[in-house]
């Protein structure tokens, strides 16, 4: 399935990395958004006053004017969505930036389709207030057996039952959920959900993992995530013993 290829909103991504900036403004536009993209906090404001765009993917760790401050400036004219990056699983970074003024955050670099279903989310919103939109936007999922993830309303359903997922544990079942039937290395995880490589120490995807694994079982006892012992980790349409 295609979602939304004439769901055309304007989009300010706000990067330092001119590499990745490019990346997900490729991404993006395949999806029909209109993306702009900038590299430092003072031009940002100043595209976001002249452009009015939908919705800020707004980095926190810019040279000189960081994402924090540029939220708190935009907080004071802007009324459209904000959607802060941030390289650190910190949540006083997270909560500091919710509280001044962004309505969502994900971490660096995250995995396309999910900063995909974050923006859809977001946008989503407005539609609901505007109750004279003629735009319809059905929900986007992944759908993987009897498991279907909905990316837009960040909601999971395992045999028709709704499953509730942590936002770190649904990043990482839309990660597996779109290489189903591939191995994901641990390193793969860490590089694409936190975005740095695995050292051989840090646990807390084992742990992830462990948790989701015990949400995700079938009626006959079998677990969708299977372990790839010295690999990585599987989701599998119909799960095998570990």
């Amino acid at each position: 399935m295609t979602p939304y290829l004439n769901y055309n909103k304007r989009i300010l991504l706000v990067e330092d990395d001119v590499e990745l900036s490019s990346l997900i403004a490729d991404f993006l536009s395949r999806y029909g958004f209109d993306v702009m993209t900038v590299n430092n906090g003072t031009d940002a404001i100043k595209q976001v006053a002249d452009l009015s765009p939908d919705l800020v993917i707004l980095d926190v760790m810019l040279p000189g004017m960081n994402g924090m401050e540029v939220c708190r400036e935009l907080r004071t004219f802007y009324s459209g969505y904000i959607l802060m990056q941030t390289a650190l699983d910190d949540d006083a970074d997270q909560m500091k930036g919710l509280e001044i003024g962004a309505d969502d955050y994900v971490i660096k670099q995250v995995q396309p389709h999910l900063l995909l279903s974050r923006i859809y989310a977001l946008l989503r919103r407005s539609e609901r207030k505007s109750s004279h939109s003629n735009i319809t936007m059905e929900p986007y999922t992944l759908v993987c057996g009897p498991l279907v993830i909905d990316l837009s309303n960040r909601t999971v359903v395992l045999n028709q039952a709704p499953v509730e997922t942590t936002t770190a544990e649904f990043e990482l079942l839309v990660l597996l959920a779109s290489t189903v039937g591939k191995v994901v290395s641990r390193d793969e995880i860490l590089q694409k959900i936190r975005g740095f490589e695995y050292d051989g120490l840090d646990r807390s995807i084992d742990r992830r993992i462990s948790r989701l694994r015990q949400k995700l079982v079938l009626d006959d006892g079998k677990a969708l995530i299977k372990t790839i012992r010295g690999v990585g980790y599987q989701l599998c349409v119909y799960a095998e013993e570990d």
